[in-house]
């Protein structure tokens, strides 16, 4: 587990170097994939930027993604995508992160700049790739190491006793889901038959870890099924809205007459995200209102390139899509033609609606409508 141990020490490294009382850059939150991090640029403003670290890390850099659309910020990231060999590392990639963003702001680079140094000599050692610790670990390492085993990743917040294996915060059936994927994305890897983007798959498989361990999924607001199980393909099941809407007595109703107690959703994500929306249609009911269009497709702003941002997380677009539905007053059409809605429909409604609305505009309703 060398690949796991030294990634440790780096973000140790980066928290004491960077605290989050430091002036110019910080640490916000960081585990062994993912960080959390702000730059602090002129007159105090702040600015966050997140780091997943891939599967196959360091082989590949982390996924770095911005919250600003400041192209001072966008610019600075966009680097990262680029690097190689040991500037892969997470020491090495936020040292060159934290110099372009002080060019780009023309602020001082801060001094603390230069701590930031890989452990033991660089250059001299290969580190493995996290998907070769597999392949190399053996059953006495296991026992050793059982707190590293399987990527699954512990809370870094120096301070704290041994954090809890967030291994406890998901049922078995969806850690075997997880562990399903990643086999089958190492299989691929192996085979060089990889579908969709580094990027993509690495943000997606961090959203569905992210969802099996939120409150709103263990409480039933709503399931996710993969799409023969591909990550770039989900279907969601809403069996939670407002109990005081409409939409919730016309679910009880479905129940009573069909069986089916939820709104079925699709969504599907391109090689592009999180830079990129993904498509959300309704699949069924047959919906009236609730800013559902014809084939099933949803008016959302959101959902467009526009008003999309790569920091909107998969279960954040879903609760949005749930208030959406409540706030368009959305009613089940019992008996309508299941026809309606497709794919390809859906699709051309919401292309010819983001077409009107790039020359008209958007609506944006008062802050206290939610």
């Amino acid at each position: 587990m060398a690949c796991l141990i030294t990634l440790k020490q780096e973000i140790k490294t980066l928290e004491a170097v960077f605290p989050k009382n430091h002036e110019r850059f910080q640490i916000v939150s960081a585990s062994v994939d993912e960080l959390n991090c702000r730059f602090v640029g002129k007159n105090g403003k702040k600015y966050d930027i997140h780091a997943n670290i891939t599967e196959t890390y360091p082989s590949t850099p982390p996924v770095w993604f911005a919250e600003s659309e400041e192209t001072s910020v966008t610019n600075a990231v966009q680097i990262l995508s680029n690097t190689s060999g040991m500037d892969n590392h997470v020491l090495n990639q936020v040292s060159i992160l934290l110099r372009e963003l002080c060019r780009l702001h023309c602020v001082p680079e801060p001094p603390d700049i230069a701590l930031l140094k890989l452990p033991g000599p660089q250059g001299s050692y290969r580190l493995p790739d996290r998907q070769d610790d597999d392949r190399e670990m053996d059953d006495e390492d296991e026992d050793e190491d059982d707190d590293d085993g399987d990527d699954l990743h512990l809370d870094m917040d120096e301070g704290e006793s041994v954090a809890k294996s967030k291994v406890e915060e998901m049922d078995t059936e969806h850690l075997a889901t997880l562990e399903r994927l990643r086999q089958n994305q190492r299989q691929d890897y192996l085979r060089g038959s990889v579908s969709g983007s580094v990027q993509a798959t690495d943000r997606l498989m961090k959203e569905l870890r992210d969802v099996y361990r939120s409150d709103s999924f263990k409480k039933g607001m709503y399931s996710i099924e993969l799409v023969n199980d591909s990550l770039y393909e989900w279907n969601i099941r809403l069996m939670s809205v407002d109990p005081d809407s409409p939409l919730h007595n016309d679910l009880v109703l479905l129940k009573e007459k069909e069986g089916k107690d939820s709104i079925l959703l699709n969504m599907t994500f391109k090689e592009a995200y999180p830079f990129e929306p993904p498509f959300v249609r309704v699949v069924h009911p047959v919906i009236s209102g609730g800013y559902v269009l014809v084939g099933g497709a949803i008016c959302m702003e959101l959902l467009t390139k526009q008003g999309w941002s790569s920091a909107y997380t998969v279960e954040a677009v879903i609760m949005q899509i749930a208030a959406t539905l409540v706030k368009g007053k959305a009613r089940i059409q019992f008996g309508a033609a299941k026809s309606q809605y497709s794919l390809a429909r859906a699709q051309q409604s919401f292309k010819s609606l983001v077409q009107i609305h790039e020359k008209n505009g958007w609506f944006t309703p008062p802050k206290e409508d939610g």
